[in-house]
């Protein structure tokens, strides 16, 4: 079993940043790809973010060049900083991990984001 919290959502206005972090406990040692997702108010869920441990590191369009995950071994923990923020990032942000050898996914209870003046 895998157990993430994430922290750090919050309301801030059109331009500005957040930082959120997902800290992970449990059976992490063999996760092979950590990930932020999000969702927004009627749509589905999408990827933002994701490091395939060892091979690489995914961005989806709307986020290049304005997000960078990043994660810290020693503390257990995924990040996602997030800049010039839009309103239509809004949406609830939700940690993911997977582990390839057993097709298992674990999510976080997810944390909000606000961008609105």
């Amino acid at each position: 079993q895998v157990q993430l919290v994430e922290s750090g959502g919050g309301l801030v206005q059109p331009g500005g940043s957040l930082r959120l972090s997902c800290a992970a406990s449990g059976d992490i040692f063999s996760i092979n790809v950590w990930g932020w997702y999000r969702q927004a108010p009627g749509k589905e869920r999408e990827l933002v973010a994701s490091i395939n441990i060892g091979i690489s590191i995914y961005y989806a369009d709307s986020v290049m060049g304005r997000f960078t995950i990043s994660r810290d071994t020693a503390k257990n923990t995924l990040s996602l900083q997030m800049n010039s923020l839009k309103p239509e990032d809004t949406a609830v942000y939700y940690c993911n991990t997977y582990r390839i050898i057993t097709k298992t996914s674990y999510w976080g209870q997810g944390t909000q984001v606000t961008v609105s003046s």
